[in-house]
């Protein structure tokens, strides 16, 4: 069962059936790509190529580029979608002369982190699913074990060492992201070092091996401001591609009775703020959020107790 959080988060929407059994057939790929029903998503350094700002290209396969890797995303399940619910789709990862090709200009592919938001719910599921994936193929090109360049296998979702066999599977890397309140409901945001510095935002971090989510939202808020929380409360998941995130949003208070001291960490945040909800509104102007395509920007939003107008 999802949170309420979880149908305001752009990136966590989804209308595709993986189908997952036909990774495992032999020349699945070729075969995808001599059917007339499939269509192809370009990819090309991380970005898609769109038919308009709110829709992906889908082509016909014979009109894209041979690319030197595939990944099979699966099945279309949108009724509504242009192609009919059952559509095989397949990614192709572009080198920059196959990109080329196409002979579409520079605007016509478009990053996810800027249109993430304005996708259908079918659209955003397969961009951030591809996009995820060919960034793992883009570092993961040789053994970790042998040095040895990696093969892909198994329709892009593995890729193996032609010499031993041996296999490497996509990763993906857990991390939490927290509003944090006070006693007064007051809201913390910071500002990241790699930021404008009015730009604002949840504190969050990576876990580490062998910690649970809980201790890792503890532990970050207190590096990061010096502040100590109590009592994190889940709120949803979507995943963030840039390049093998997922993030994870909480919820926690600042503790009464040993709430630390207020003081940003100096080398990822700079600086930090409580924001009453009158606060921020009154700081629009000057205070830039997050975009609307972050699980940030949603949880902001779910403490306010609606949308924000910027």
């Amino acid at each position: 069962m999802s949170s309420p959080l979880t149908d305001r988060l752009p990136l966590a929407r989804h209308q595709v059936d993986r189908d997952y059994l036909t990774r495992d057939r032999a020349g699945a790929v070729s075969d995808l790509l001599a059917s007339e029903d499939t269509r192809v998503l370009p990819l090309w350094r991380g970005r898609t190529l769109m038919a308009s700002e709110d829709r992906l290209a889908l082509l016909p396969a014979s009109d894209v580029p041979l690319a030197d890797d595939y990944v099979y995303l699966g099945l279309s399940q949108a009724a509504d979608a242009a192609e009919p619910v059952g559509t095989p789709l397949v990614a192709a990862l572009l080198s920059d002369d196959q990109a080329r090709a196409l002979e579409s200009d520079e605007a016509s592919w478009g990053s996810l982190r800027a249109f993430g938001s304005a996708l259908s719910a079918r659209d955003a599921g397969l961009a951030v699913e591809a996009v995820a994936v060919a960034n793992w193929h883009d570092s993961h090109r040789f053994s970790p074990r042998s040095g040895r360049e990696l093969v892909s296998d198994k329709a892009g979702w593995v890729r193996r060492d032609p010499e031993n066999g041996h296999e490497v599977f996509p990763r993906t890397d857990p991390a939490i992201i927290v509003a944090v309140t006070d006693a007064d409901d007051r809201l913390l945001l910071g500002s990241n070092a790699l930021w404008e510095n009015n730009r604002y935002s949840l504190l969050a971090g990576f876990v580490e091996p062998g910690e649970s989510l809980e201790q890792a939202v503890q532990r970050e808020i207190f590096e990061e401001s010096g502040v100590k929380v109590v009592d994190p409360v889940y709120l949803g998941s979507q995943p963030w591609p840039f390049p093998a995130s997922l993030m994870l949003g909480f919820r926690a208070r600042v503790d009464v009775d040993d709430p630390g001291v207020l003081e940003p960490d100096g080398a990822e945040i700079l600086e930090l703020r409580w924001f009453s909800r009158a606060e921020l509104a009154a700081s629009l102007g000057e205070v830039i959020l997050p975009g609307r395509t972050s699980i940030a920007r949603a949880i902001i939003e779910d403490w306010f107790g609606g949308e924000i107008d910027q």
